[in-house]
């Protein structure tokens, strides 16, 4: 007598659940990448939690990937703040931050300076003493040669 087993297909299998992660952990994060924790310990007395247990559950992988992905968005909406503060440095009246808002921009643009070849100069100058160290011939001392 044969059984049929049956065997898990695409459409049968469940979608692996997402490991939870605790609210306090994630307020955790939330205020690191927010900025307004500087550092784990700021971020573990805020919330409730031990330094050491929220540094645990900062390694967890599924948890770095949540950090990894907030820090992503975090910081792919900052850029238009960060773009705007560049176009708007264009039109400083300091001529060095014009010139530095203006350089930027245009190296994003694809838009830069060839660079300048930089110039090596050798100019064979021996400072101190030179000591020779070769093995004397037919009881030559060594010699030392001043420049």
């Amino acid at each position: 007598m044969t059984r049929n087993i049956p065997v898990p297909t695409a459409s049968t299998e469940k979608p692996e659940r997402p490991k939870p992660i605790s609210k306090k952990v994630r307020t955790g994060i939330d205020l690191m990448v927010s900025g307004d924790a500087k550092d784990i310990t700021a971020a573990a007395k805020r919330v409730g939690l031990s330094r050491e247990h929220l540094s645990r559950e900062l390694r967890k992988p599924h948890i770095a990937q949540v950090m990894r992905d907030k820090t992503l968005a975090n910081l792919s909406i900052n850029a238009m703040k960060a773009g705007a503060t560049k176009v708007r440095l264009l039109d400083s009246e300091n001529g060095m931050v014009a010139d530095r808002a203006s350089t930027f921009v245009l190296g994003v643009a694809g838009i830069a300076p060839t660079p300048q070849p930089s110039v090596s100069v050798n100019v064979n100058i021996r400072a101190g003493y030179v000591i020779d160290l070769t093995e004397p011939n037919d009881g030559e001392p060594m010699k030392i040669i001043s420049p």
